[in-house]
């Protein structure tokens, strides 16, 4: 049996079917709300990236502190996703019923790095002993920020703690902290190995990568919001992370990623 319809025509006509199908998905796309931890901004912005090329979704960040934006969700703001520095405040908010509890994921698990802008002054722990040329310290703060936790663990950890209790710099925030180090405004810093690492190189300056074994792990989770306004397309970025792109995306910046 032969096809009565002239080849030309049906090709128009899949070509008609693929380019409406692809203006349907873009007019579905919708725009999500994300709060994320400030050491996770920077990869946050390359796989909203690679999500929009993807999915057509559009990605809003807001980067802040770990603390300050939980405080901001209890407190109503409008986030679709959280991405926290730590495990503890995104299951603090499945707890207290403000975000869905099967959407919890470990996106990216960080290093803690002891960071100077000066190329010869970090070469490992003994820079924290008080005879080290380090006079002024910046550590995020500790109360809002994991990463700054975890630095007065290690500080604890190697009998330092004491000593360096007046000779600190905080900051609101690991960006902050980041700030006050490449300024100069503070000799060196406990900073996010994405903020001086790339693809495993340092990009400037002296550090020492900080074993784990020091502090606990900075394992970084994501939860979507109950009162988000895209609950479907966050659960496609949800998703997403899962994927061996976003992975390869997460350890270019200095992370490790776990298996699902």
């Amino acid at each position: 049996m032969f096809n009565s319809k002239p080849r030309g025509l049906q090709l128009w006509l899949i070509f008609v079917f693929v380019v409406a199908t692809g203006f349907s998905n873009r007019i579905h796309a919708e725009q999500i709300r994300v709060a994320v931890a400030a050491n996770f901004y920077r990869p946050m912005q390359a796989l909203a990236s690679d999500f929009t090329e993807r999915s057509g979704h559009q990605v809003s960040l807001s980067a802040g502190s770990t603390g300050k934006l939980y405080a901001q969700i209890i407190n109503g703001a409008p986030f679709d996703v959280f991405i926290a520095a730590d495990q503890a405040r995104p299951k603090a908010l499945v707890d207290n019923g403000r975000a869905k509890a099967a959407s919890q994921l470990t996106v990216a698990i960080g290093q803690l790095v002891l960071w100077s802008a000066d190329p010869e002054l970090i070469a490992g722990p003994q820079q924290l002993q008080p005879d080290s040329a380090i006079s002024r310290l910046a550590i995020a703060n500790p109360k809002s920020a994991p990463y700054g936790a975890a630095a007065l663990t290690v500080m604890e950890h190697l009998g330092v703690k004491d000593y360096w209790s007046s000779r600190l710099v905080q900051g609101q925030n690991i960006s902050h902290t980041y700030q006050y180090v490449s300024s100069g405004n503070a000799t060196a810093g406990f900073v996010a190995a994405s903020q001086v690492y790339h693809h495993g190189q340092l990009t400037s300056g002296s550090a020492w990568l900080v074993p784990e074994s020091l502090h606990q792990p900075l394992k970084q989770d994501a939860v979507i919001i109950n009162s988000a306004a895209q609950p479907q397309a966050a659960v496609e970025l949800l998703n997403y992370f899962r994927s061996p792109a976003a992975k390869r995306i997460i350890e270019s910046f200095g992370y490790q990623t776990q298996s699902h």
